[in-house]
C-alpha cells in the first residue's frame, strides 16, 4: 500500500473492509478485528487514525508490529496470513495491518481445542462497519463453503415450501420464525434454514446486533 491509496481509505472511512484505530490495545482485541477481516471480504486495520479519521500516528512501529504478530500467530485459530506496511501521513507513522479474505474459514479467538466447538467457539465475521460474533448458522455456512459442500442435491418438503410461502408474504425470516411457523424445534429449524443456504435456495444476512435473517436467492 503506498501514501496515496491509504489517503484515500482515510477519506472513505471505516467499511466493511477498513477499521481505525487510535491506538493498540490488545492482542485479543486486534485479533478479534483481523478475524472478522478474514472471515468476510478481507481488509485493512489502520493504527494511528481515529473514528473522525483524524491523522494520529503510532509511538513505536517496532512494538505494533509485534503485537499484530503476536495476535495474528497466537490469537487467532487457525492463524492469520497478513502483511504490514508503514506509511508517513502529515508527518506521523501509521501502520496498516491488511488481512486477506481467508481460505480456511472460519477463523475463530483462540481457544486450544484441537475441534472447533460450535457452540464455545468465538466466530466473528464484518458487518458494514462493525465487527460481531457469527451466529451458528453463519459458522456452519462458512465451515461448508471452505469444504465446498454445496447442496447440489436438495430436495424440497414440506417445511422448505412453507419457508418460501413466509418469504413470499415478510421477505425475510429468521430461525425462531421458522421454529414457531412449523412447530418444530430451533436446531431442526437452523439446520433447515442453512441446508437451503448451501442449496443457494436462500441468503444469509447478519445485522449489526449479530442478529441473522434469511431471505430468497435472487
Amino acid at each position: 500500500m503506498n501514501r496515496r491509496e491509504l489517503l484515500e481509505l482515510i477519506e472513505e472511512g471505516e467499511n466493511i473492509q477498513c477499521e481505525f484505530k487510535r491506538h493498540f490495545t490488545t492482542p485479543q482485541k486486534i485479533a478479534k478485528e483481523m478475524i472478522a477481516f478474514a472471515n468476510t471480504k478481507g481488509g485493512y486495520l489502520i493504527f494511528g487514525v481515529d473514528d473522525d479519521r483524524e491523522v494520529i500516528g503510532v509511538d513505536s512501529e517496532k512494538s505494533e508490529s509485534e503485537m499484530i504478530k503476536d495476535a495474528a500467530e497466537n490469537y487467532c485459530e487457525p492463524p492469520l496470513i497478513y502483511s504490514i506496511d508503514f506509511i508517513e501521513v502529515y508527518g506521523k507513522e501509521i501502520v496498516v495491518a491488511t488481512i486477506p479474505e481467508s481460505e480456511s474459514k472460519p477463523h475463530r479467538i483462540q481457544d486450544y481445542q484441537n475441534e472447533l466447538d460450535i457452540n464455545k467457539a468465538v466466530v466473528i465475521v464484518r458487518v458494514n462497519d462493525k465487527s460481531v460474533q457469527a451466529s451458528k448458522e453463519m459458522v456452519r455456512i462458512l465451515r461448508a463453503n471452505t469444504a465446498d459442500l454445496a447442496l447440489k442435491k436438495y430436495t424440497i418438503g414440506q417445511v422448505e415450501k412453507m419457508v418460501f410461502e413466509y418469504l413470499g408474504k415478510y421477505e425475510r425470516i429468521s430461525v425462531k420464525e421458522l421454529s414457531n411457523l412449523v412447530n418444530i424445534s430451533e436446531r431442526r429449524a437452523s439446520r433447515t434454514l442453512v441446508k437451503m443456504v448451501r442449496a443457494n435456495l436462500l441468503l444469509i444476512h447478519t445485522k449489526d446486533n449479530g442478529e441473522e435473517f434469511f431471505t430468497a436467492f435472487a
